[in-house]
């Protein structure tokens, strides 16, 4: 494999993903975030990524979640994508911006009814005494909202992750894996190919 120096990387990237699209069984948007909290401890948890653009990698939390608590402290993260069926994993890290409220809203409006209920009932990270708690919670903000349009609860946020590396990695025969690292530099990227 080889990728050339002209290529841009966030277009790759969604080459891949359209490409991993038709033969992943579930979720080829899912990727692994990794972020650090405020005593340098490393955390990971799968998120949905939601928007690929040129800006960045973009994903919805809350903000009250351990995420969000270590991306407000630190606000840098990274990114592990794998496709099993095609071999294929690509690695991004850069800083992490919030998005603007009115883009979050537009998206809530876009999840599912009970994806939007369960956004106000969870109490994302915190310990949780039964599911009926919960389930409890859930038929107490669908009797609130009953009628009109479930709205964005205020801990609920959007991300970007703004990539200042990208990782392309395909499996080789032997383990001979080809890897490719884009770095940003200023406003284009640098390439070298890396051992695997």
């Amino acid at each position: 494999m080889e990728i050339s120096p002209s290529q841009d990387p966030i277009e790759l990237f969604c080459e891949w993903l359209e490409s991993a699209s038709t033969t992943e069984p579930n979720d080829p948007d899912a990727a692994a975030l990794a972020t650090v909290g405020e005593n340098g401890q490393p955390s990971v948890r799968m998120v949905l990524l939601k928007k690929v653009d040129q800006k960045g990698f973009y994903f919805y939390s809350n903000m009250e979640s351990k995420k969000g608590c270590e991306l407000l402290s630190n606000p840098r993260a990274a990114l592990c994508i794998h496709w099993k069926s095609q071999l294929r994993q690509v690695r991004v890290e850069g800083g992490v911006a919030t998005l603007p409220a009115p883009v979050v809203d537009a998206y809530f409006k876009t999840r599912h009814y009970l994806s939007r209920l369960g956004a106000w009932a969870s109490r994302q990270s915190q310990p949780l005494k039964s599911r009926q708690e919960l389930e409890a919670r859930v038929a107490e903000y669908e009797k609130k909202f009953a009628g009109q349009e479930i709205p964005r609860p205020p801990q609920w946020a959007g991300y970007c992750l703004v990539p200042e590396k990208i990782e392309f990695w395909q499996q080789g025969e032997g383990r001979l894996h080809d890897r490719f690292l884009f770095t940003r530099e200023g406003t284009g990227w640098t390439l070298c190919r890396l051992n695997p």
